[in-house]
């Protein structure tokens, strides 16, 4: 029998499971909501133990996404916490933090915090914490809203596509980024240049290939150098979001291997999806900055093999269907978000397999590095003292996508038709399962503060 560790409450037991020293057979024992032993899979196990047989499906820790667009309160027909939070436990995202802006009113001060949390109590079935933002002429209210357990601070450097969250200024980044740097929080930025993006042609009509070129790589290029020589300058966290451009890659790379603070990530549907399989009219592929070419899309899995990309997160980012346009297919007018939740971890797995990667990779770039982003200590791994977050999944099944059996408000999604390698059989959080062969449980999540997680800041 393994060293005594106390009173234990369930075992799950598989051949496969995720470890930081490797995948191996073994018998995690959970205590309290926490991990309390990892235990060779043969263990004799105290008597009375219950032992959840997992079999050969793989035991992973709990997915968390950094970057979710949940729009509650003021645009809840877009998302809102229930559904978001739902989806996310059926794809075995067990932690996410929610944007700062779609949501009425934006996450940019202590009072709007409170509204977006209140709003949100009791009704998450994951655990949910809150993205701060940084817009014109709340500098005075970044520290607050940091004592108050934000875990960053999110800016748009062009128009956010929301009047309410309007984009910083060249003078005013910087002075974000100074105030940020003296209680040592983190920017996580939208990086696209508006003077590159209005010099580009307009996006309008149908074809995909129009509004491809309305977003050049050189935006994404520009804006990330920029970024690079003002962290470089003031010291400050930074962070790239939802890298596109692989283009960029070096720039980044350079930054690191110079001290500089910052890391970047990317999404899903750079890494599965490309602008040559886009049809005509077909909106559901909008996003910002956009799906990029298939020779960029492989650049950008050789920066995520190299460590220049840190991870892999979802900006999912929902709308009501009337909002994409489908009526007229125009790329001008439709909004712009991929919606994929519930899919990133089958999207991901499909295409790293076929890459040749491993489950340990896939756990990397979207539990342990986004756990690491946001200062989230006790999630990410499967490990003694971390929460029992656990993701169950099946790795060599075969699911087709059908949007109506997701569990988003609305259905739109641009896996549609898909076939993805990776079935999520159940999900789990502190020790409890939450969600078990597509049914989720009544809300059991927490909402959570950088404080309270051990924030870096």
């Amino acid at each position: 029998m393994p060293d005594a560790v106390g009173t234990v409450d369930t075992v799950l037991r598989s051949t496969r499971v995720v470890t930081p020293e490797g995948l191996r057979p073994a018998a995690v024992a959970v205590a309290g909501g926490r991990i309390a032993a990892v235990w060779p899979y043969d263990a004799e196990l105290p008597a009375g133990t219950e032992v959840v047989e997992l079999g050969d499906d793989a035991l992973l820790p709990g997915l968390v996404d950094t970057h979710v667009h949940i729009n509650d309160p003021g645009r809840t027909e877009w998302e809102g916490f229930e559904t978001a939070t739902r989806a996310a436990a059926a794809g075995g995202v067990t932690t996410l933090i929610d944007m700062p802006l779609n949501s009425v009113p934006p996450t940019t001060t202590t009072e709007h915090l409170a509204v977006k949390r209140a709003t949100a109590l009791g009704r998450v079935h994951t655990d949910v914490g809150f993205w701060g933002g940084a817009v014109p002429g709340n500098v005075k209210d970044l520290k607050p809203l940091h004592e108050a357990g934000v875990f960053g601070f999110k800016c748009f450097l062009l128009h956010s596509g929301v009047e309410e969250f309007p984009q910083l200024a060249a003078d005013e980044l910087e002075d974000a980024m100074t105030e940020i740097g003296r209680f040592d929080g983190l920017l996580i930025v939208h990086a696209e240049d508006p003077r590159l993006i209005d010099a580009a042609p307009p996006p309008e009509g149908r074809a995909y290939a129009g509004f491809l070129a309305s977003r050049p790589r050189a935006a994404e290029n520009a804006a990330i150098e920029g970024l690079i020589a003002l962290a470089k300058r003031l010291g400050t966290r930074v962070h790239v979001l939802h890298l596109s451009s692989a283009d960029a890659l070096p720039l980044v790379a350079a930054a690191k291997r110079e001290g500089v603070r910052i890391t970047a990530e990317t999404c899903p549907h750079y890494l599965t999806l490309t602008a040559e399989e886009v049809p005509d009219g077909a909106t559901e592929f909008k996003c910002c900055p956009p799906i990029r070419e298939a020779a960029n899309q492989d650049t950008l899995w050789e920066g995520l093999f190299d460590g220049t990309v840190d991870c892999v997160v979802s900006d999912h980012s929902p709308c009501t269907a009337d909002l994409k346009r489908f009526d007229t297919g125009d790329f001008g007018q439709a909004w712009g978000g991929i919606s994929s939740l519930q899919l990133g971890l089958p999207a991901i797995w499909t295409e790293a397999r076929r890459r040749g990667r491993s489950l340990e990779d896939v756990v990397r770039w979207m539990a342990e590095a986004p756990a690491r982003l946001a200062g989230l200590r006790t999630k990410g791994a499967i490990a003694v003292g971390y929460d029992a977050d656990f993701a169950v999944l099946a790795p060599e099944e075969t699911f087709t996508v059908v949007p109506a059996e997701l569990h988003h408000r609305n259905q739109v999604t641009a896996y549609a038709g898909r076939t993805l390698h990776g079935v999520v059989r159940s999900t789990w959080l502190r020790g409890e399962r939450i969600a078990h062969r597509g049914t989720v449980s009544p809300p059991a999540g927490r909402l959570i503060t950088a404080a309270v997680e051990g924030n870096a800041a």
